[in-house]
């Protein structure tokens, strides 16, 4: 169990190097692209975005909803004359909340989402979720959190709203004993997998944030221990901890071996025998490793320049070079949870380019001068590096993608060698 598990102590900074840390022009999706994939997962929620007209244009491209489709999210407009002062806000979202819950009564969960204008006009929107929630009580609980792209990620919507939910959460009798919490948006197929591997160690009751529906929100307390399921959950960790829960230190489950510590961060928490979690674990395991096996012959040796956009990126790099045999090149991240990736950046090479923060000239400049294999970066970037003869992948795909856990592992290998295989046919086609 010793060698699967994240070293209990370590220093305060794990990264391979010192981080060379930017401040400069940043090239990032907006945070209300996390809509994408929590409204998919949230069945019963509807994510109301409090924006302008660009906003509602970059939802509907993003998600490719066309016409006739009925989403779970939408955008209340903030007019000219709104932000002339010339209406009350207010009374204008009364009237849009009202007209959405009459036309979805199967709402229920209201979710206000912040906006780069609706946060530049200052306007209120806890007071509106306050106000909002007592309107329509009990049928639909109201909840806010911003969604703004203002000096932010696009993962960091997922993680304000998380932190908001967590704040809702009812907690656990005084007499409860201890819990597993999973905390970050997983597709549902994933989850079952999860949830089978926990029932099968006898770790249990285990729940996941969030919650497939709002009406049944998972307790919280002293006794909750919370595994992460995605790096970039700052704001939520901490607000599970305000609430009295235990985040456990471990890598993230992004192949075989960051699935089998994470999962033996659990198994340890919740006092597992090591023969019996090598038991459990071994078959997926094994599949794990024959699935990237198949790839690793084109990601072998494979220079990778991972640009700062996901806060996936140090977990990545582990994958690519530890499991796949890839070379990194640099690893930039937007913001760096020390605390939670301590069990990553321990597994990372130390003499790896290390980057936090964001300086998009510059990262260019470094990554042209280095003439990688292949670039993971956001949309912005990647015609212009794909113009340039660099493969690149974009890293939104790894967010809304299943890619955790043994079954997965593969598919997030191959993810890797797409771009390759077309940059390779390009040349041939030439």
């Amino acid at each position: 169990m010793n060698a699967i598990t994240p070293p209990r102590t370590a220093p305060a900074d794990h990264s391979p190097v010192a981080p060379l840390r930017q401040r400069g022009q940043h090239e990032v999706f907006c945070g209300l692209t996390s809509i994408i994939w929590l409204h998919r997962k949230v069945q019963d929620a509807f994510f109301l975005i409090v924006g302008s007209r660009t906003c509602a244009h970059l939802m509907q491209s993003a998600a490719g909803v066309m016409i006739f489709a009925e989403p779970r999210f939408g955008t209340a407009i903030i007019e000219e004359r709104d932000l002339a002062g010339m209406a009350d806000l207010h009374e204008e979202l009364d009237r849009v909340v009202a007209r959405l819950l009459a036309r979805r009564p199967e709402i229920r969960m209201l979710v206000l989402v912040g906006s780069c204008p609706s946060e530049v006009i200052k306007l209120d929107l806890g007071k509106a979720a306050e106000r909002l929630a007592r309107l329509h009580a009990p049928a639909t609980r109201v909840m806010h959190f911003s969604g703004s792209g203002i000096e932010t990620t696009f993962t960091q919507g997922e993680d304000n709203f998380l932190a908001s939910l967590a704040r809702e959460l009812p907690a656990t009798d005084a007499s409860a004993g201890p819990s597993l919490m999973v905390a970050g948006a997983l597709p549902d197929v994933v989850e079952d997998q999860f949830r089978r591997i926990f029932d099968a160690l006898g770790i249990g009751p285990v729940s996941f944030l969030p919650s497939r529906a709002s009406t049944g929100l998972p307790p919280i307390g002293p006794g909750t221990r919370v595994l992460l399921a995605q790096p970039y959950l700052g704001e939520a960790a901490r607000a599970l901890e305000a609430r009295g829960a235990t985040v456990l230190s471990a890598p993230f489950p992004l192949g075989e071996e960051g699935t089998t510590a994470w999962l033996g961060a659990a198994a340890a928490a919740f006092g597992v025998e090591p023969g019996r979690f090598d038991a459990i674990t071994k078959a997926g395991r094994r599949r794990a490793r024959e699935a990237v096996a198949r790839h690793r012959a084109e990601l072998e040796g494979r220079r990778v320049f991972l640009f700062p956009d996901s806060q996936l990126e140090p977990s990545i790099a582990r994958f690519l070079s530890r499991e796949a045999g890839a070379e990194i090149v640099e690893i930039g991240s937007p913001y760096l949870h020390r605390q939670h990736l301590a069990g990553e950046l321990a597994l990372l090479s130390p003499g790896i380019p290390f980057s936090e923060g964001q300086d998009v000239d510059r990262q260019l400049d470094r990554c042209r001068a280095a003439r990688p294999d292949l670039a993971v970066c956001g949309m912005g970037l990647a015609n212009p590096l794909e113009a340039e003869g660099i493969a690149t992948k974009w890293s939104i795909e790894l967010v809304f993608t299943p890619v955790q856990g043994y079954e997965q592992a593969g598919d997030l290998a191959e993810l890797f060698v797409r771009p390759l295989a077309r940059r390779a046919a390009l040349k041939l086609g030439a």
